[in-house]
């Protein structure tokens, strides 16, 4: 480790630490900061801390400032310059000896914004607008998916199954559509099966991607039913699972992993559920990464940008947490759900989201 006048508690703390001179040069870093942005601690020194910043301003505004000690930080993008960016949230401090100290804490998954809070009235009426005007084909859809189900009959056990599962996704956007133009309480939860879920947005893909895209099952059999509302949840992954087949994905894992102590949104829960679709397809572009959940916000010039805000509103629904990590190559979206084991919580559930 290189350090200059630096408590020697520092070298053990595994959150990444760098501290530079009242002129804003850098005099060393922790291990786990070096770690961190993946360079030698050596390399640092003498380097002006604001360099560190890859985007904006604010290290070098906030380190010329003489009337405020602590700068919090928010999504900083951190790194040598011409290398990927490290995001973090943190702090910048000003020492007692007018040197300052940057604590960065990695920030990794991109969270989910609530629409609720982000979108104008004048947008979410356009969005009821466009739910108006897709019940007329929808309509038609519906009336051609009744009529092939009266010739099924005819047909062999696969073409049942594919005709009855088209008419049940019409059924289920219909339902959809119902509560964009006049949203209704959610219906009470019911005990379901994880995996179950999982199976029959399995079935939608295969559907989907006819045989092109490998999707693989990594099930945690010891997660419990929990209360929540299937069809809901069903909607949410398989908007997730085909974003990832229409990105390019060749492969699609379906991972499931009990967590305890997890903490989701303002609450710790003794146990909860991660589900994890990992893709290798292109990835989130950059651009769009700080705004993917907001409805019609889009990466595709067909998309519609409806997906991952309903995502992200099922998830709210369940008590639970969406965000994303992505490069190309490798994108994660993370499930989190707690599970009813708290006192109270299982109760809560069943009455629906708050």
């Amino acid at each position: 480790m290189v350090m200059t006048d630096s408590p020697p508690p520092l070298d053990a703390l595994g959150t990444p630490l760098v501290w530079a001179d009242a002129q804003g040069r850098v005099l060393g870093c922790n291990p786990a900061f070096a770690r961190w942005l993946g360079l030698s601690a050596r390399r640092l020194l003498g380097q002006p801390l604001a360099a560190l910043e890859i985007r904006g301003d604010a290290l070098a505004r906030f380190l010329d400032n003489r009337e405020r000690d602590v700068l919090r930080l928010h999504r900083m993008a951190l790194g040598p310059p011409g290398e990927a960016p490290r995001f973090a949230d943190g702090w910048l401090s000003r020492l007692d000896d007018g040197g300052w100290l940057l604590e960065a804490h990695p920030v990794d998954d991109f969270p989910a914004l609530d629409p609720a809070q982000a979108l104008p009235n004048a947008l979410s009426a356009a969005l009821k607008g466009l739910a108006h005007e897709l019940r007329n084909p929808l309509a038609g859809l519906k009336g051609a998916a009744q009529l092939l189900a009266r010739r099924a009959g005819q047909r062999d056990q696969d073409e049942r199954e594919l005709i009855e599962l088209i008419g049940a996704e019409i059924e289920r956007l219909n339902v959809l559509l119902e509560q964009l133009l006049s949203p209704s309480p959610m219906h009470p939860h019911v005990l379901l099966n994880i995996h179950a879920v999982l199976e029959r947005v399995l079935r939608l893909a295969e559907t989907e991607g006819r045989g092109a895209v490998k999707m693989q099952r990594d099930y945690d059999p010891s997660i419990p039913e929990f209360p929540g509302d299937a069809d809901r949840l069903t909607q949410a992954l398989w908007n997730l699972v085909r974003n990832a087949i229409q990105a390019g994905a060749g492969k699609v894992t379906l991972r499931t992993r009990v967590e305890h102590g997890q903490r989701i949104r303002d609450r710790v829960h003794a146990m909860a559920l991660r589900l994890e679709i990992i893709d290798d397809g292109a990835g989130v572009p950059e651009e769009l990464a700080e705004h993917l959940f907001l409805p019609l916000v889009s990466g595709r010039a067909e998309g519609s940008g409806l997906g991952l805000a309903l995502a992200q509103q099922v998830a709210r629904e369940h008590y639970g947490s969406l965000t994303f990590r992505s490069r190309p190559g490798h994108t994660v979206f993370t499930l989190l759900l707690p599970q009813a084991t708290d006192a109270g919580e299982g109760s809560g559930h069943r009455k629906g989201a708050a």
